[in-house]
């Protein structure tokens, strides 16, 4: 029997991505390897976001030169955003010659014609489609986990923010019928799942190419009436995008969680205006104000760039004051990285890297302070926890989050896993809790 890998880098996209990946190659009758020595066919699901992601890439590609010219017969093949980029393809095609198969975001579904062509001719195959296509229903996904599970609602983004190269490699917005995606969840929740994530590059646009009137909001209320689902998560939100009406659902829908990650990226008008973001800081504050009217208890989770082009201190100052005033619960910052094809690429006034790297350790050092603050008020309380795994340090510590997205460690049995259990918060950290069960 055939043995495989699949290497993943990037968002909850890409990790679906791969599971579907997973599926189609056990229904052609591979098995999954233990390690690259062992494997058949090896595939890296690669993301275009940040430089960094591409460069690790390649640099993998390069390690297995020698495993290939030991085994010939190992297919190696690399798939995902970093292929939808011509210029990327080329430096795979000229540097890593012993790469066999090439295929896009869009192909997933080719991969078995893929393969076979690859086998029957020996030659390198290349497959991209760089056209928005039909949404294929026909492909399952191998999930990581039982109790919880992803489902895309849509794919591709509209926005072009200039920093993004998303828009590039996932292409234009198209929505999933309601129908198909309602039936993917009460099939998982039949097989006991617990916990479904909608995902969508921008899960507030759903429904704008459907041929009816049926919002995200719309979606959330009939996923909430299936039983044996008994959370609800989605990511990711646009700011601009946030209507009153999903809004109101944290406060009228049971089953979706009091969390809610809604990217902001900078605090500064001028510097949201450059990124293409079409809101306003005070539009994004009043919108949070909204949110927690509707539930007071929600975790408020975002995203941040440091360094964009022509960013001030003064413009960075904005941000620290708006994150100070929001109080996150947490956020994913990241350093302003140059993507060619991007827009912000050529614009002027890029940041010294120095002065990037002094801004964001500001930016981590008030957002620390935060949310050790914000973890506090959890002290003494007893939460619901999703179990999901056994600690990785200790095999007596399980792992599991609230609905809210904390991370919580307590002792108890592998038994628990997939369970949701009531958990008496006793210590809590900057970035995680631990309890005990009651």
């Amino acid at each position: 029997m055939k043995k495989y890998m699949i290497q993943t880098y990037g968002c909850q996209m890409n990790e679906h991505d791969s599971e579907k990946i997973s599926w189609i190659l056990d229904g052609m009758g591979y098995e999954i390897a233990n390690n690259r020595e062992e494997s058949d066919l090896i595939i890296f699901n690669t993301c275009a976001v940040r430089k960094s992601a591409e460069e690790r890439v390649l640099g993998q590609l390069g390690e297995l030169k020698e495993l290939k010219r030991r085994k010939p017969n190992l297919i190696l093949s690399v798939c995902g955003c970093m292929m939808q980029r011509e210029e990327i393809r080329e430096v795979v095609l000229k540097k890593h010659k012993h790469v066999d198969i090439i295929f896009g975001t869009n192909n997933i579904h080719k991969l078995p014609q893929l393969i076979s062509r690859h086998l029957e001719t020996g030659n390198i195959i290349v497959d991209i489609n760089e056209e928005n296509r039909e949404i294929e229903e026909n492909i399952d996904a191998n999930r990581k986990y039982s109790y919880k599970a992803f489902v895309n609602i849509m794919y591709g983004c509209n926005n072009f923010c200039t920093y993004c190269i998303v828009p590039y490699t996932r292409g234009r917005e198209r929505s999933r019928e309601p129908e198909k995606i309602l039936e993917e969840v009460k099939l998982l929740a039949e097989n006991g799942c617990k916990e479904i994530t909608l995902l969508g590059q921008n899960v507030n646009s759903y429904g704008k190419t459907l041929e009816r009137d049926f919002s995200f909001a719309d979606l959330l209320k009939e996923v909430n009436k299936i039983d044996g689902i008994e959370r609800i998560r989605f990511m990711t939100s646009h700011p601009k995008d946030i209507s009153d009406d999903l809004i109101n659902c944290f406060s009228k829908l049971d089953k979706l969680c009091d969390h809610l990650h809604l990217p902001v990226q900078s605090g500064s008008n001028k510097i949201l205006k450059a990124m293409n973001r079409k809101y306003s800081r005070e539009d994004y504050i009043s919108k949070i104000e909204k949110v927690r009217k509707a539930n007071p208890d929600i975790a408020i989770t975002t995203d941040i760039i440091v360094g964009f082009p022509g960013e001030t201190e003064e413009d960075f100052q904005e941000t620290i004051n708006l994150v100070k005033e929001v109080k996150y619960d947490s956020a994913f910052t990241f350093l302003y990285s140059i993507r060619e094809g991007t827009k912000a690429a050529t614009m002027e006034n890029q940041v010294p890297e120095e002065v990037k790297h002094e801004r964001f350790q500001r930016l981590l050092d008030t957002l620390y302070e935060i949310g050790l603050e914000k973890n506090k008020k959890y002290l003494g309380q007893t939460v619901q926890v999703l179990v999901e795994e056994v600690s990785k340090n200790d095999e007596n510590v399980l792992n599991g989050r609230t609905t809210s997205g904390k991370l919580v460690h307590f002792p108890g049995s592998k038994e628990l896993i997939g369970k949701i259990a009531n958990v008496k918060i006793d210590t809590v950290k900057t970035f995680t809790m631990e309890g005990t069960l009651v």
